[in-house]
């Protein structure tokens, strides 16, 4: 039996847990309601049809495992994760069976039934408390990672059901997305940002695919969008109704438009899910504008995009995004604020999403590059401040050394306080900034960081300590 889902959301195949010795009425009633909530949630699944067990497509033996995992094999693409009911105590071989020979690999998701104290007699009783633990050390024994409940039992009515539900689809969203991924590298990384480097081979390890291209093919592709083409017009027009462009500078307006379309289309031809571009200085020296708002735009659209080639940056950026369903950003640790040690002004240059800010957008040259380069050949920097409220920072590392990847996590406040500073301006604090500074100093972390604009960090934690096993620091 399948439920397909709707507006892109997750697909789950369900098993109901049952044992003989107990009253399987109470596993249809169950059935029932947990099928109903992610009806409308928009959720689709994959389950045994009632009349394929004696149980009402509930799993008891080791016969309903077995068509279980059948029928969970024919939908393995299609399938996001499992979801393991127990309205009583459940006998573990059927549902043990289902998982392990069904071999999906995806996340598992174990819920349980409370008890009523008024209703222990042997037709109302459900003992899924105890029988939780039982299927749980079963998970553990097949060497199948798991995810659990907010509580160890809880009514099937709660509320809380749908709350670890979209918790389990944002942990199975990470998990899957992140070990299919496909990152594009556009351009090398530039010659002074050492900081950047990073091993395709420990990011393949966990299913991470870097796709490379010189930047030279961008460019010449770029080049080669005639000024008359359909495209430059609704692409400038889009600029220009994304961020205020200055008169001084609409003249550079068609270049900027070129080489965005240039990006995108080939991110589209490589099936792209999040990319790192070589974003100075060649760009601004051999082509003449700055890539800040073809970034901007892109990330905006859910599709990551990290700046001076940090591939890295871009995996961080995307865990993110996929964990929210929000734009994320990527910006430096860059200064102190005054002497407050709990505050960090995090800035780029100017890659920043339009959701991720405050106030309306404008373009302008690069600060740092414009003195050098000439302003003029540096526009398409994007000038803005970051909207007050939380945020969840997130960055990996591939360490050659200890051959692992390895990221930490936290939260903290985006502050209202101004600073003087041109580009994208997020004045951070963060509870203990000093330790957090050590750590990243200590164990040889990048500059760059990845923020998203909401608390994700739940989320990331399951995924990555549970199902990735990436070595996770977690700030408080």
């Amino acid at each position: 039996m399948k439920k397909d889902a709707i507006n892109g959301k997750e697909t789950f195949g369900v098993i109901i847990g049952t044992r003989a010795y107990f009253n399987s009425d109470l596993a249809i009633d169950v059935r029932k309601t947990l099928l109903s909530d992610l009806e409308k949630a928009g959720y689709g699944y994959v389950i045994l049809d009632p009349s394929d067990t004696p149980t009402d497509g509930s799993m008891e033996t080791l016969e309903d495992g077995k068509k279980c995992a059948e029928l969970f094999r024919k939908y393995r693409d299609e399938i996001d994760g499992i979801i393991v009911s127990l309205p009583n105590f459940g006998f573990e071989i059927g549902i043990i069976n289902a998982i392990s020979r069904a071999d999906l690999n995806v996340p598992v998701l174990v819920q349980a039934c409370d008890d009523e104290n008024d209703k222990v007699d042997l037709d109302s009783r459900r003992d899924a408390f105890c029988g939780k633990i039982s299927v749980c050390n079963n998970l553990y024994q097949y060497g199948i990672p798991f995810t659990d409940t907010t509580l160890h039992t809880y009514s099937i009515h709660s509320p809380l059901l749908m709350q670890d539900i979209n918790r389990f689809a944002a942990i199975c969203r990470v998990v899957k997305k992140l070990t299919h991924c496909r990152i594009g590298q556009i351009g090398t990384r530039p010659l002074g940002f050492n900081t950047c480097r990073f091993s395709e081979k420990l990011l393949q390890a966990s299913g991470i695919t870097v796709v490379p291209v010189d930047l030279s093919e961008i460019l010449e592709n770029a080049r080669r969008i005639s000024d008359d083409d359909p495209r430059l017009v609704e692409k400038m027009a889009a600029i220009s109704s994304y961020a205020t462009v200055p008169e001084n500078y609409r003249e550079k307006l068609p270049l900027q438009a070129k080489f965005g379309l240039a990006v995108e289309d080939w991110i589209k031809a490589n099936e792209i899910d999040a990319c790192a571009i070589q974003c100075w200085d060649s760009l601004e020296q051999n082509y003449g504008c700055a890539a800040c708002v073809t970034m901007s735009m892109l990330s905006d659209k859910l599709l990551p995009c990290a700046c001076e080639t940090d591939v890295a940056g871009a995996v961080s950026m995307y865990a993110l995004s996929l964990a929210a369903k929000e734009a994320s950003t990527l910006l430096d640790w860059n200064n102190n604020f005054a002497e407050d040690r709990n505050c960090c002004v995090c800035t780029h240059c100017g890659n920043a999403p339009k959701s991720f800010m405050k106030d309306d957008l404008k373009l302008g040259p690069l600060g740092v590059l414009g003195r050098t380069l000439g302003k003029i050949n540096t526009f398409g920097a994007v000038y803005g401040k970051a909207a007050p409220g939380d945020f969840t920072f997130f960055r990996i590392s591939t360490d050659d050394t200890l051959g692992e990847i390895k990221a930490y996590l936290g939260k903290g406040e985006i502050t209202a306080d101004p600073y003087g500073m041109d580009g994208c301006i997020a004045v951070t604090k963060v509870d203990n900034l000093q330790p957090l500074m050590k750590f990243i100093c200590k164990n040889g972390f990048e500059h760059h960081v990845a923020m998203v604009r909401t608390d994700v960090v739940d989320i990331l934690k399951e995924a990555i300590e549970t199902y990735l096993g990436w070595n996770l620091y977690v700030h408080e």
